[in-house]
C-alpha cells in the first residue's frame, strides 16, 4: 500500500513510529505536511498539488492534525475523501472532537457518563452558571486550549466567580465543569483503534497539580481498565466517529466519566508505557479497511 501521514515535522515520535511501523510490514509511507498542499476543486474530479507535484496513487492516509489547523487540515482529509482514498481518522470525527462542546453534547445523547458542564453565552450571572456546574470548585477550560492549557482550578466560590468574569470580560469561550475530588489528579487515556482498546495508561498529575497531561510534568502508569471503562472508551470514540481515538476519563464514585475525546493522539507516551506496539496496530486496521 502507499499511505500518507498527513503531519507538519516527519521528526516527531508519532509520525516516525507510523512510519517505521507502515514500511516493516512493506508498505510505501509518505510525510505530507497538510498545510503546503493546495487543494483543486473543479468538474472534473478533486485534487491535491503537493509541492511540484499531486498526490495521486494513495491507498490510505493517516492524518496527524494539530488543533491550531483544524480548519485547513481537514479540508485535506476531506479532499482525499473525495478521491476515494480511505482515511483512518475521518474528517467529520476530527471536527467533532475539536468541538469540546459539541463533543460533550453528542457523548450525552449516547447516555455517557460525563462530569457536569455549563456553557452560557457570556452569562452576567456567574454564580448561577458556578453553582448548576456543582458549586466551588470547578473547572473552567478554554474550549480552544490543548495539553493542559486554558484550564483552571477555582476552589471556591469568589475564585469561581473572578475567573468566570475575567473570561467573559475578554470575550473568551469557557465551560465550566464539575471538579471531581475522587480522581486524585489523576486521569486514563484509552487508545482506542477500529472498536478496540489497544492500550491505556493512567496518568497522574505532579504534585500540586491537578492536570494529568505528560507535556506538564505528570507521570504515567499502564493500567488494566475494567469492562465499563473499555465499554465507555469504545463508545465514545464511536459516538464522535472516530477509527483511532484517545479516549480520557475519570474514575470517579459514579464509574468512568469522558473528559475528552482526541483524534490525534500521540504514540510517545502510550508506547513508552505500555510497551505496546500502538502504530503497528494502526497500520493493521487500515489493511483490514483498505483490503476488504
Amino acid at each position: 500500500m502507499k499511505i500518507a501521514i498527513l503531519s507538519r515535522n516527519s521528526n516527531l515520535y508519532s509520525t516516525r513510529r507510523l512510519v517505521e511501523a507502515a514500511e516493516e510490514r512493506g508498505h510505501e509511507a509518505h510525510v505530507i505536511d497538510h498545510l503546503k498542499c493546495n487543494i483543486e476543486i473543479e468538474q472534473t474530479g478533486p485534487a491535491l498539488y503537493y509541492g511540484d507535484r499531486y498526490l495521486k496513487g494513495f491507498d490510505a492516509v493517516i492524518p496527524r492534525i494539530g488543533a491550531s489547523v483544524t480548519f485547513f487540515g481537514t479540508a485535506v482529509v476531506r479532499q482525499f475523501e473525495m478521491m476515494n482514498v480511505f482515511t483512518a481518522v475521518n474528517s467529520r470525527g476530527i471536527i467533532h472532537s475539536r468541538d469540546k462542546l459539541r463533543c460533550l453534547q453528542v457523548l450525552s445523547k449516547e447516555g455517557i457518563g460525563l462530569p457536569k458542564t455549563v456553557f452560557t453565552n457570556y452569562s452576567k450571572d456567574v454564580k448561577h452558571v458556578v453553582t448548576s456546574a456543582g458549586g466551588a470548585p470547578v473547572v473552567l477550560k478554554l474550549l480552544e486550549g490543548t495539553q493542559g492549557l486554558g484550564v483552571v482550578l477555582a476552589e471556591n466560590m469568589n475564585a469561581a466567580q473572578s475567573v468566570l468574569e475575567a473570561f467573559n470580560g475578554l470575550k473568551a469561550r469557557v465551560i465550566v465543569q464539575e471538579f471531581i475530588r475522587e480522581a486524585k489528579g489523576a486521569d486514563i487515556r484509552a487508545f482506542v483503534v477500529d472498536g478496540e482498546v489497544v492500550g491505556a495508561m493512567k496518568r497522574q498529575g505532579k504534585p500540586g497539580e491537578f492536570r494529568s497531561n505528560l507535556h506538564r510534568g505528570g507521570t504515567s502508569m499502564e493500567i488494566e481498565l475494567t469492562t465499563e471503562e473499555k465499554y465507555t472508551a469504545i463508545l465514545a470514540a464511536k459516538a464522535v466517529g472516530l477509527g483511532i481515538a484517545g479516549v480520557d476519563m475519570l474514575q470517579s464514585e459514579r464509574g468512568p466519566l469522558v473528559l475528552e475525546v482526541n483524534s490525534s493522539p500521540g504514540l510517545e507516551g502510550i508506547e513508552k508505557t505500555t510497551q505496546q506496539d500502538i502504530a503497528g496496530k494502526i497500520i493493521s486496521y487500515i489493511e483490514r479497511n483498505v483490503n476488504r
